[in-house]
């Protein structure tokens, strides 16, 4: 996949390769500049495949350049102007590779892949620096809560591109910007470049520093941390250390693939045989923190998405106890009664928080039933909010 002409990564970043209709050529550069000018709130990936122009994602919908499908010799040079020469050795012997492409303004995470017609890129825009705490989206003062935390698993769960890397970039840096205190890092591939402020962090990309999550746990339980981010809890192995990290006096974050925070436990558990889960259960009950559950929702105005949130709060004996005794199906009632806005609570179901964003005019009503677990709960959730400004706006 070298460049036929021996370019540079520099001079292939410029090289206008493909030509669109309205006869103008472009490069990869300005194919990165289109996120910032549209704003990477609204513009998160752009897809390179054989057979397809390239194809960004606006506002969650897929939207194609206006041009001719890619060929094999312009996605060879559009690759190779974002891939390291080491990385395109990984993909052509593994098929696929994992890396990130920085710049001084910029940065973006990168999957490189081989599909049926050849080789393909998901890129995914970064900011320089997480977003401030404020500007995340949180329904109530959780984050607070979070960021005092000194021990525990804080999972944040949500489906691919739900924005969970970004929540706990901005919940790290708060933590940083607040505490003088050791974090360290397991990613894969590194997504924001953190900065120590009062704390010292040390970031670690999985097949580059470390080469699995669960030895990147092992070593970090010996360099002295005080809050350990673990990218994702992928097997059994980097799950079963995660956990000890959180029992043993230190806040652990980490992500998982699920809709909701009783998916989350449902996965973790299925994790392991049926013998152990009495076992991992006790674990959880003990060492779970919080489960935030997050989804991207389109904004009513059209001009980018929102957040919407579920919380799940285990500070408490009540629910601590349905997920030592494994009655999962029983936490959803503890979310949309345990919900004062005080330590021990702060609560909230998907539908309650979809429910608001309605009322507050952020999100329109049929994209929060679509967007919602459970339609049902939505609409009752959303009557009962809108009872409740009926009557204040009697009063």
């Amino acid at each position: 996949m070298n460049d036929p002409d021996g370019l540079s990564g520099a001079e292939l970043l410029d090289a206008k390769v493909y030509r669109c209709d309205d006869g103008h050529s472009v490069s990869m550069q300005d194919m990165l500049d289109y996120f910032w000018q549209r704003g990477t709130l609204r513009v998160s990936d752009l897809h390179l495949k054989i057979g397809c122009p390239p194809t960004y994602r606006l506002d969650g919908q897929l939207q194609k350049m206006k041009g001719p499908p890619l060929d094999a010799e312009t996605i060879g040079t559009l690759i190779g102007a974002v891939l390291s020469r080491h990385d395109l050795e990984v993909l052509e012997a593994e098929r696929g590779v994992d890396s990130s492409y920085f710049t001084a303004t910029q940065q973006f995470r990168l999957n490189c892949f081989h599909d049926q017609q050849g080789p393909a890129v998901a890129i995914r825009a970064l900011d320089q620096s997480p977003p401030e705490i404020h500007q995340i989206g949180f329904p109530n003062a959780v984050w607070s809560d979070i960021v005092q935390r000194q021990h525990g698993l804080v999972l944040i769960t949500g489906i691919t591109g739900a924005g969970k890397s970004t929540t706990i970039a901005s919940l790290i840096n708060q933590i940083a910007q607040q505490r003088s205190c050791r974090i360290i890092t397991l990613e894969d591939p590194i997504e924001y470049r953190l900065a120590s402020h009062k704390a010292m962090i040390s970031q670690r990309q999985v097949g580059r520093h470390v080469p699995s999550f669960a030895r990147g746990l092992r070593d970090a339980l010996r360099e002295d941390p005080d809050v350990i981010f673990v990218g994702e809890m992928r097997d059994r192995e980097s799950t079963s250390w995660t956990l000890t990290a959180a029992e043993t006096g230190h806040l652990v974050f980490s992500t998982l693939h699920t809709r909701d925070s009783r998916g989350a436990l449902t996965r973790l558990l299925d994790m392991f045989p049926p013998d152990r889960q009495e076992e991992i259960a006790s674990q959880l009950s003990l060492g779970l923190s919080h489960i935030i559950s997050q989804k991207l929702v389109p904004r009513a105005d059209g001009q980018g998405r929102v957040v919407a949130m579920e919380i799940l709060n285990n500070n408490n004996h009540a629910l601590a106890n349905l997920i030592r005794t494994c009655k999962i199906e029983q936490i959803y009632s503890q979310l949309q009664t345990r919900t004062r806005n005080v330590p021990e609570e702060r609560m909230v179901t998907l539908e309650s928080s979809l429910a608001r964003l309605v009322c507050d005019d952020r999100v329109k009503p049929d994209d929060g039933a679509l967007w919602s677990n459970q339609p049902n709960q939505f609409a009752a959730a959303l009557a009962h909010l809108r009872s409740q400004q009926e009557r204040e706006e009697g009063k």
